[in-house]
């Protein structure tokens, strides 16, 4: 196993950057949001821990990109910013791809993110992508193929021969497709996907500073180990993109995870045979992340 570990100044750049303007914007934070992001070049902190590459197929090994620092990323004259007018991200079941949703895309969506139960490989010479976004259009996909625990021992013999044109209402191609078992960890996996192509998309590139999200990952083991927080760095980027505080913010994720949605009614989608599903929100797999947000709200509310 390789650590990534950077210097508490290379870090403390990344974050701060030294371009007096971004250093002034830094300093007006709430000193409980300082307190925080100042973990991120703390050599003994215990939220924020090195990038460990276990193998040659890990992300960072297998695709080289540069990093990119929150100067880099605030400078950034193709990233898409959100407006009063384009602020809604919308979550499309769908059989199709990126073309698909920019189609479909709505007038007021910030971006629009396909899920789909199909193994997505972006071009031959890949093996699978977990996800997948287009910076430029606001579009972004991804796929639960490989999060079910059976994914590996289970076959599915697709029916089509042909290409053939179906109407997008039309799901009877996936007619006794394969579809996982609802779980905790399954649960966790697609929150972390998710929300990292959501990342993509307001401009966040992939993080090489700290264990983090943003982390790519090239196989299913790399994808468990990445966390579901943010780094400091990666924080403050999607804080600069999108405005919030990061109180109320984790606030409102200790929240989700303690609320129990197992009686709310869910509409089935139209090619289920069920009129009313009930799907429970299994949150087991999160006691660790809720455990690490509790940590971080004692930082900013001391």
């Amino acid at each position: 196993m390789q650590i990534l570990r950077h210097s508490e100044q290379t870090l403390k750049t990344a974050l701060i950057s030294k371009n007096p303007v971004l250093v002034s914007q830094y300093e007006k934070f709430e000193a409980g949001e300082q307190r925080l992001m100042n973990e991120a070049f703390q050599p003994t902190s215990d939220l924020f821990g090195p990038i460990t590459l276990h193998s040659q197929s890990d992300w960072i090994t297998s695709h080289p990109e540069a990093p990119q620092d929150f100067e880099q990323f605030y400078s950034d004259p193709y990233r898409n910013t959100p407006s009063a007018e384009k602020r809604s991200i919308y979550i499309q079941s769908i059989g199709h791809i990126l073309k698909f949703l920019k189609k479909k895309k709505p007038e007021d969506a910030f971006c629009v993110v396909g899920i789909t139960m199909i193994d997505l490989y972006p071009r031959d010479s890949w093996n699978f992508v977990f996800g997948q976004a287009s910076l430029t259009d606001g579009v972004g996909i991804f796929s639960f193929a490989r999060y079910g625990r059976d994914f590996y021992s289970s076959h599915y013999e697709g029916k089509v021969k042909k290409l053939q044109k179906k109407s997008s209402n039309d799901y009877s191609i996936f007619d006794n497709y394969y579809i996982p078992e609802i779980t905790s960890v399954l649960l966790l996996r697609s929150c972390k996907t998710v929300t990292h192509e959501i990342g993509h998309i307001f401009g966040l590139r992939h993080c090489q500073w700290l264990a983090c999200l943003m982390q790519g990952s090239n196989h299913l083991e790399e994808a468990d180990r990445r966390p579901l927080n943010l780094c400091p760095i990666c924080l403050r980027k999607l804080q600069c993109a999108v405005g919030f505080s990061i109180v109320e913010r984790y606030k409102a994720l200790v929240k989700w995870i303690d609320d129990d949605s197992a009686s709310t009614p869910v509409v089935a989608p139209r090619h289920s045979r069920e009129d009313n599903v009930n799907l429970p929100k299994p949150a087991e797999a999160f006691k660790d992340w809720r455990e690490w947000i509790v940590k971080c709200l004692a930082i900013l509310q001391k």
